[in-house]
């Protein structure tokens, strides 16, 4: 297991922290703890981020691309419920995402045992902190039956919005205007079409990308009202070699959002595992969550956090501000007056599917419910007390660690399904052997430290 887990050494980035103190009983220890790295959306490949606003009928929908190579040749086509107007478009910043991201993100959080003999202060970290395409031959696309509903240059997108009664002929006019179509586009289209919806193309234009100083492509929103709450992901499964990760952001009102035409199934939370995976916890989580999905049958969805954005605890990133969640197109939101939290009326779930046309062959179809209960990935780390115990209390607690080392490491090999003598192997490299108590500590190692 070693040499599977080494690369992620060089890659873990712990967070920064804030330091707080807390006076605190020891039994109170499961309300406060250390956060120490969080498992987001940088972990998974051919991962793709979609943050949905819903608000009765209208929806807000930013879409993060996850395109990698020339932005000439960067294309994007959704369904849409309708014709969108200009002012219904809009490009935002990825800097907005990624805090996202991070708030929701599963955490890691690790607690420091007491002295037995004696009961200690508990301390508490939490983290502060290309030519736009045109419709030039208009009896070319009648006869199509491919309809230029609108054109507009958005930031460094030109945007059209197209109709189409067929999609053979859609498909056509999509190769002939220099779109590449993975295999199977046409039925996909087609099931489109015959639900009367509207398509949004965006290819980037190269001179007001070149004005945004190049790089990385900004998400782009588009603004609308349907009374479907549902996000269309058959389309971009033809992209995909194989599965792919779809991290769903959804911000409501009343509560946690889940798929109405899927499984939505918790990942496994509040676990206490080994303190070795402090140093490779992305590691960790990639093969937690693979396992997840593979106990849920692989059609489910998993919900990897539920909250209220007002407030968190432990807190992977402060909570978005009031100017944030405008952008994402919370237009409800207070903007902090009074005593009332900038986003006390906003609540966040996060929804983490791996899929395939095999396995996810519908669209999904969400639905918010009215449950408001918190939820998060959270994972435990207890470090023993390696000082001097000289009491009777304290050499029992030194003789029960192999035990709690033991239920550590199976608890890891059911959540991760990696192999427990590997496990065991590791753990006791590190100095968390379950097969045999740690040796007392000698009283004058404690008469001095540096």
């Amino acid at each position: 297991m070693k040499s599977r887990m080494s690369p992620i050494l060089k890659r873990l980035a712990i967070a920064a922290s804030a330091l707080a103190l807390l006076a605190a009983a020891p039994q109170a220890l499961a309300f406060c703890g250390f956060f120490v790295a969080k498992g987001d959306a940088e972990l998974f490949n051919e991962a793709s981020k979609v943050v949905m606003v819903r608000d009765g009928n209208r929806t807000v929908i930013t879409m993060v691309s996850d395109f990698q190579g020339d932005v000439s040749d960067f294309a994007m086509v959704v369904p849409a419920p309708t014709v969108l107007e200009r002012e219904q478009i809009h490009v935002t910043e990825n800097a907005v995402i990624a805090h996202l991201d991070a708030y929701t993100a599963p955490r890691l959080v690790e607690y420091f045992d007491p002295d037995p003999c004696q009961p200690v202060m508990v301390m508490r970290m939490s983290v502060g902190a290309s030519a736009p395409l045109s419709a030039t031959d208009h009896s070319r696309n009648a006869a199509l039956g491919v309809t230029v509903e609108a054109e507009y240059l958005v930031g460094e997108y030109d945007i059209l919005i197209l109709s189409a009664t067929q999609s053979d002929g859609l498909v056509s006019w999509l190769t002939g205007n220099g779109y590449t179509l993975p295999e199977g586009a046409g039925p996909v289209l087609g099931s489109y079409i015959a639900q009367g919806m509207k398509f949004f193309v965006a290819r980037v234009n190269l001179e007001e990308h070149a004005k945004q100083g190049g790089g990385l492509l900004r998400p782009l929103q588009i603004a609308f009202e349907s009374p479907d709450f549902m996000l269309p992901i058959r389309l971009g499964m033809l992209n995909s070699k194989g599965s792919q990760d779809l991290l769903l952001y959804t911000l409501t009102r009343k509560g946690r959002v889940e798929t109405a035409n899927y499984r939505t199934v918790r990942m496994p939370t509040d676990a206490e595992i080994p303190v070795m995976v402090k140093e490779r916890f992305g590691e960790t989580y990639q093969a937690l969550y693979g396992q997840a999905v593979d106990k849920a049958g692989g059609a489910a969805v998993l919900l990897e956090y539920a909250w209220d954005m007002a407030w968190c605890d432990p807190c992977a990133a402060d909570p978005l501000s009031a100017e944030e969640l405008r952008e994402l197109g919370v237009f409800w939101v207070n903007r902090g007056a009074g005593l009332r939290a900038p986003g006390q009326d906003v609540f966040v779930t996060r929804l983490h599917a791996r899929y395939d046309a095999e396995s996810f062959p519908e669209d999904l179809r969400l639905v918010e419910t009215g449950d408001r209960g918190n939820f998060q990935g959270r994972y435990i780390l207890r470090h023993a007390y390696t000082g001097e115990m000289a009491c009777e209390a304290g050499e029992q607690y030194r003789q029960s660690l192999p035990q709690r080392y033991e239920r550590e490491a199976q608890t890891l090999a059911n959540l991760t399904g990696w192999d427990i003598g590997e496990i065991r192997a590791d753990m006791a490299r590190y100095g968390t052997d379950p097969t045999r108590a740690p040796e007392p500590v000698p009283w004058w190692k404690s008469l001095w430290k540096n």
